[in-house]
């Protein structure tokens, strides 16, 4: 596919073909080259954990695995020898036209994961890629080069996902969105694992090890325990990845300093344990970091779109512990560097739709949101209440109102256009208008959109209270709109996922809901649809999905 051709999944390349490639993948004596009599061999299943690539460049992408080279040598046993995996990358299925290939040593230092940032590759095409150890193939994946920089391509399309609780559900979300074979990448938003023990936040499926993570050893065996999900698997294989975490990839409520689901008396010093978290986050997600291993960062679509994804538990301040402190200019949720980065993110001249990756809401839910005129007066003679009004919800952009007013204004007073929130972390479902005063909505001008994903499988409104399905969330549910009228929608009660279509005309996003999270078969149908145009700012309902 050229450059300047659309950025969309070829017609012909449906996940059966990836599938069918698995099977040929098992053919080694036909597609490995042979072996010396030396060379070590796995004493069982070597790749037991799927494959996965990610954070697609231009011209390279993240490739991922991991490998079992022999039966004691267990995630996070750190036992094992030191081994040589081969890979290569193709454009078919069949491996007749590898365009790069080589091989890598890895050890139980790194947990026996393998990760490879595969270079050499065209913009803006398919490719196949696989992994092979001894006289065994992994599964064959497929992943696909973001475009160049100068072109614009027809479209681009993302799954959208969020917080997805082994101990809550299947995956079915990962299986639908796998089945499409129209989806370019995935966004991952966070909460892709969950710390609690078994039991904890969830009993259909129980985690391991049993109880929570805390050590290195503790995080590689959750994560490898995720990665042997088959629906989990099969996403991974389908299309590239591109996350961010939360917080419950370390634990629950973090922040800089700690975490509301940590006692350093009793489980150490919150710095190691997230060091140790990052750590285990590293070497099994495909994922690229920055200078100084920092999480934020830029993938480019060509002129059309731009995604900063970010980290919003790494820099960030406390919550408030007091209603008052929500509006203190020394807090923070995205810290100064962060900060800087998606300031200049928003300000690119030389690409369209500003899109941006993040972990928890942005839009103003507030009870009830106070016009600017009369809420800053009162946050400077009370010192109680906050400039924009009272937050549902401190652990959000809520809790640090002064950061948001900045990207806000910036928006404003620049004449920002196109940006779009994609946000997971509340389990629910969501669509706002971002207005520069909530207050005085609709008369204030909008300058951004959000939306928001629902969860996997993690809790909701009617099991948090236990309630059927579509009866007290949608009191709750009138009210939210009632009180914070540029939220156009919001249901509380399913889990599914998002579908988000790119065109230069508009974003348009697609809920699907699951009909039951327990169900590895789960069927999924057509929720809601919302677009905004280009230029507006504005949503829109829309009546079919893509």
């Amino acid at each position: 596919m050229s450059e300047s051709s659309t950025y969309a999944p070829d017609p012909g390349l449906r996940r059966r073909d990836v599938l069918r490639a698995g099977g040929l993948a098992g053919a080694a004596t036909l597609l490995a080259p042979a072996l010396p009599s030396h060379a070590a061999q796995p004493t069982g299943p070597a790749f037991q954990h799927g494959v996965a690539s990610g954070d697609p460049l231009p011209n390279r992408v993240i490739l991922w695995t991991r490998v079992t080279p022999v039966a004691d040598a267990t995630p996070g046993s750190g036992v094992g020898p030191d081994v040589t995996v081969r890979w290569q990358v193709a454009t078919d299925a069949d491996f007749r036209d590898v365009v790069v290939s080589g091989a890598v040593r890895t050890g139980p230092a790194r947990d026996h994961t393998v990760k490879i940032d595969a270079g050499g590759l065209a913009p803006g095409r398919w490719y196949f890629y696989r992994f092979a150890f001894g006289d065994q193939h992994s599964a064959i994946g497929r992943t696909r080069t973001a475009p160049a920089f100068d072109v614009q391509p027809d479209r681009l399309r993302f799954g959208v996902v969020s917080c997805s609780n082994w101990q809550s559900g299947h995956f079915a979300s990962y299986r639908h969105l796998a089945d499409r074979g129209d989806v370019d990448a995935v966004l991952h938003l966070g909460d892709y694992l969950y710390e609690y023990g078994p039991g904890e936040y969830g009993s259909f499926r129980r985690h391991d090890p049993p109880h929570e993570m805390i050590t290195l050893a503790d995080y590689r065996r959750r994560h490898a325990q995720y990665k042997t999900d088959p629906q989990l698997q099969a996403l991974h294989a389908a299309c590239p990845w591109i996350i961010t975490w939360d917080d419950h990839e370390t634990a629950n409520d973090a922040w800089s300093g700690g975490a509301q689901n940590h006692t350093e008396g009793e489980e150490g010093r919150w710095v190691e344990r997230r060091r140790q978290a990052k750590r285990a986050y590293a070497e099994w997600m495909p994922i690229r970091f920055g200078p100084d291993g920092r999480l934020f960062r830029r993938l480019r679509f060509g002129t059309l779109a731009e995604l900063t994804m970010l980290d919003l538990r790494t820099y960030r301040s406390k919550q408030a512990s007091e209603i008052g402190e929500a509006d203190d200019a020394d807090r923070t949720i995205v810290g100064a560097d962060q900060l800087a980065f998606l300031r200049d993110s928003l300000r690119a001249e030389d690409v369209q739709w500003k899109l941006i990756g993040n972990p928890v809401m942005f839009s103003p839910l507030l009870l009830p949101p106070l016009p600017r005129v009369v809420g800053e007066p009162l946050a400077e003679l009370t010192g109680l209440v906050p400039e924009d009004g009272v937050p549902f919800n401190v652990d959000q952009w809520d809790g640090y109102q002064h950061d948001r007013r900045e990207l806000i204004r910036l928006l404003a007073n620049q004449g920002v256009r196109d940006t779009v929130f994609l946000t997971g972390d509340i389990h629910t479902s969501w669509a706002f208008e971002v207005p520069v005063d909530a207050g005085l909505y609709p008369f204030s001008r909008t300058v951004a959109t959000e939306f928001v994903v629902p969860s996997v499988t993690s809790d909701n409104i009617d099991e948090l209270t236990g309630s059927p399905p579509r009866t007290v969330s949608v009191s709750v549910e009138t009210a939210a709109r009632t009180l914070n009228r540029h939220l156009k929608w919001v249901e509380l009660d399913s889990h599914g996922y998002m579908v988000c279509d790119v065109t230069a005309d508009r974003v348009q996003v697609d809920w699907y809901f699951l009909a039951d999270r327990e169900n590895a078969g789960s069927a999924a149908h057509h929720a809601k649809s919302f677009a905004v145009t280009a230029g507006t700012q504005r949503l829109r309902e829309v009546s079919r999905p893509v």
